[in-house]
């Protein structure tokens, strides 16, 4: 029996998976019933000088609105520090996410010393003047579109989805439809939309797992108020992303100040997170902590990659991920690894995975090809299974990897809300299938915790 845990040792939803079956058996909290949510959301106390508009005046009195017009006039005091422009305001106006605050700057509604500064990453110095005006909140691109979602959980302020492989968090180039966010608009009966500018996004620092954010003024989620349960105008925002190829659970967030609040604890990484994932061959040692900045392939712009030493690419930033073996699979040609990520980089566990040698099983864009796979599994397995290996290889679609726990704060009630979800159908059923071949377990590594 296999038990997967918090690694950081907080109580997370333990997930027990049973050996020589491909069935996952998880504790999950029961959603609590949130008898009211007022209508009125404090706001946090503003660093900032308001504008004399009746929307910034709603701000100030306690009563969030999408915080377009409130204004920042303030002189840096950082000592000696030097801070991007977008990190200092950020941390100036309280309840307003990094995209939003990067949204403004390119607009052009930021001035540092009197000049007009379009550039997000711009360097801000203890002394200088900056004004800001945070801007409207621009329209998204997505309609809302009438997909099936495996929600987790679901309150007035967040929602917990399971997403499944294969789906495409928000609308790019080659994704217009078919999206979470569509169907997360059509769930909320949502039918305008606002989303950054694509340029932003490319830019944005790591709030998040790539912070991303899309929020709709004016409308509301479809709430019974006579069940006593209502909520003021709700907002969807992404918190955080996973890959197209990644199941498993992510956090929405349904007003700007849950957004804001979430993405917080992003940034100071007290958000839970475990992965597990199947590898192509095991890593030495099996377990540790992998500390390798990561930066954009010079050679190939949809791959990261580990860059150890000092780092020659520019844009290499510090990633951190814990790793260690759950089982050993095949004879030594695959492993059930669990993760645990410091820091949310895009493709981190991806590019970390293959910077240890074990790309992650049917990750073509990192090594895990099937001719990998073949490689890693057939002089493991007897001769009279190679047949069967063939077929397993060939049904692999998308990289081996499950957002299998989830805990966060919760933005309103703080409380610790704590979260598990079954890998899916073909997850398990490879597993189960490297199984069959062989199996051995890696005892000395479990901690049985039960989750409460």
């Amino acid at each position: 029996m296999l038990l997967l845990h918090s690694l950081s040792g907080t109580s997370l939803a333990s997930a027990k998976v049973l050996h020589g079956s491909s069935s996952f058996c998880f504790f999950r909290p029961r959603p609590r019933s949130f008898s009211r949510v007022s209508a009125t959301i404090r706001a946090c106390s503003v660093s900032a000088v308001a504008s004399d508009s009746d929307e910034s005046r709603e701000v100030l009195s306690g009563r969030v609105t999408n915080y377009a017009g409130v204004r920042l006039d303030e002189t840096v005091d950082i000592k000696s520090r030097k801070l991007r422009l977008d990190s200092w305001i950020s941390s100036r106006i309280t309840g307003v996410s990094r995209a939003r605050v990067q949204s403004s700057i390119r607009t052009g509604l930021v001035s540092v010393n009197g000049r007009v500064i379009d550039k997000v990453s711009h360097t801000v110095r203890d002394g200088d003047k900056v004004k800001c005006t945070i801007s409207e909140l621009q329209p998204l691109r997505a309609e809302p579109e009438d997909i099936p979602l495996d929600i987790v959980y679901e309150d007035s302020n967040v929602l917990v989805v399971n997403k499944p492989a294969h789906m495409v968090v928000h609308p790019a180039p080659g994704n217009a439809t078919g999206t979470l966010v569509s169907g997360i608009l059509h769930h909320c009966r949502l039918s305008s939309y606002a989303f950054p500018d694509r340029e932003v996004l490319s830019e944005m620092e790591d709030i998040s797992d790539d912070e991303f954010s899309f929020f709709s003024p004016g409308q509301s989620c479809n709430v019974d108020v006579r069940s006593g349960i209502f909520a003021a105008s709700v907002r969807p925002g992404i918190v955080h992303r996973l890959d197209k190829g990644t199941s498993g659970l992510l956090v929405v967030a349904k007003d700007e100040h849950s957004h804001a609040y979430l993405s917080e604890q992003f940034k100071q990484h007290t958000i839970q997170r475990a992965y597990i994932s199947l590898t192509c061959g095991v890593p030495s040692p099996i377990s540790g902590r992998v500390d390798i900045p990561i930066g954009r392939d010079l050679n190939n712009r949809i791959r990261m990659t580990a860059v150890p030493g000092p780092s020659k690419c520019r844009q290499a930033r510090h990633a951190a991920s814990r790793y260690r073996v759950l089982e050993i699979l095949a004879g030594g040609g695959s492993a059930l690894v669990e993760w645990q990520l410091e820091t949310g980089r895009t493709h981190q566990i991806r590019a970390h995975a293959k910077y240890l040698g074990i790309p992650l099983l049917g990750d073509e864009v990192y090594g895990g090809t099937k001719s990998m796979a073949i490689s890693k599994l057939r002089p493991k397995t007897p001769s009279k299974l190679h047949g069967k290996l063939v077929q397993l290889v060939s049904r692999l679609e998308r990289p081996c990897l499950h957002a299998l726990v989830l805990g966060f704060r919760h933005p309103h009630t703080s409380e610790n809300m704590n979260f598990s979800c079954l890998p899916p159908a073909d997850f398990t059923q490879i597993l189960s299938q490297l199984r069959e071949i062989s199996t051995e377990k890696v005892l000395s590594k479990y901690i049985h915790s039960k989750h409460h």
